[in-house]
């Protein structure tokens, strides 16, 4: 779970291939939470650059981790850098319990498709949780996520291989 915690902090606004080198990289040269929290901040800093922001982000991976090792309460959104999709993208991936983590793949599809009408990822998250069966949420992350990088693409989505055609509202729309 904490390998998860790290990876979906270092996934925020960078591409998947980013997000896995920067956490091999990471947990290759300090294995768990203690080496990472007594790790020196220039040496994560340069482990994590390939998922960019590593900045702010190595910072963030070791007051997590501290506060993890400290005092965690089993809230992970109460933790610094951690919002509603890194503790779905947890509960979802580490213990394989119903969420719906909303990233931008997610929200666009949802909106494109017709499902929600929102102008966020948290009220995605939320009008998805209404219409959606518990029982798909685990996988609805992981489905939209692959269908958004290889088929719904932010730009130039591939319409003509799509299999939603017949209900999509952007197809409707645009097409």
């Amino acid at each position: 779970p904490y390998k998860v915690l790290i990876r979906t902090i270092l996934s925020q606004r960078t591409r998947d291939e980013n997000t896995d080198q920067a956490t091999n990289n990471l947990f290759e040269k300090y294995p768990d939470i203690y080496a990472v929290v007594d790790a020196p901040i220039e040496d994560v800093k340069k482990l994590i650059k390939p998922a960019g922001f590593y900045n702010v982000k190595a910072a963030r991976i070791q007051e997590v981790s501290q506060i993890l090792i400290d005092q965690y309460d089993g809230e992970m959104v109460k933790l610094p850098g951690v919002g509603r999709k890194t503790a779905n993208c947890v509960m979802v991936f580490a213990f394989e319990l119903p969420a719906i983590p909303v990233d931008t793949h997610v929200h666009r599809i949802s909106n494109r498709l017709g499902l929600v009408d929102t102008k966020d990822p948290e009220d995605t998250e939320v009008e998805l949780c209404k219409i959606a069966p518990k029982e798909l949420w685990i996988k609805l992350n992981d489905l939209m996520v692959q269908f958004g990088q290889n088929i719904c693409k932010p730009i130039s989505p591939q319409c003509e291989i799509c299999p939603c055609t017949e209900i999509c509202d952007y197809f409707d729309e645009n097409i």
